[in-house]
């Protein structure tokens, strides 16, 4: 039997019928069609559903969407919602992205850190993307995007 959920997505109000069983990366994929959260894994090891609960990074594809009820939900469409992140602008520039199926995921984990902790450290960015596989690069230009974007966004800076 479908429920009702009422569920705030990149500062939006949203009310959709699911199924309890539904996953948060199903709702917002299937229902909202937020593309850009990926689902690679389905059990929460590769990271390329993350998304930000209340600031914080959670993998979508192991949690409930009506867990997500009466809380703040950001993809990364909410990200770049009034232009580009500097995290964003920075995967960009620094050529950190190459099939980009993990990307949203690392931008929001790296957010949701560096909002945390805006002087993260190279080894702390480092590890608090453990959770986050990309299958494509050696990582060396990902974290020298974070690198880059953490002095902007210290900064405040928007490109």
């Amino acid at each position: 039997m479908k429920q009702l959920l009422k569920l705030k997505v990149n500062d939006e109000m949203h009310e959709v019928y699911i199924e309890p069983w539904k996953t948060l990366d199903e709702v917002l994929r299937e229902e909202l069609e937020l593309t850009g959260t990926k689902n690679a894994c389905s059990v929460g090891r590769c990271g390329s559903c993350t998304v930000l609960i209340d600031g914080k990074a959670v993998k979508s594809c192991i949690i409930l969407a009506l867990q997500a009820k009466g809380h703040e939900v950001t993809t990364i469409e909410g990200l770049g919602k009034d232009g580009l992140h500097p995290l964003q602008q920075a995967f960009i520039d620094h050529f950190a992205v190459q099939c980009g199926y993990c990307t949203p995921g690392m931008i929001l984990a790296a957010k949701a850190l560096l909002d945390e902790n805006p002087d993260a450290t190279y080894d702390e960015i480092r590890d608090s993307l453990t959770g986050n596989l990309c299958r494509c690069t050696g990582y060396v230009k990902i974290m020298d995007a974070i690198m880059a974007a953490r002095e902007k966004m210290k900064s405040g800076e928007r490109e």
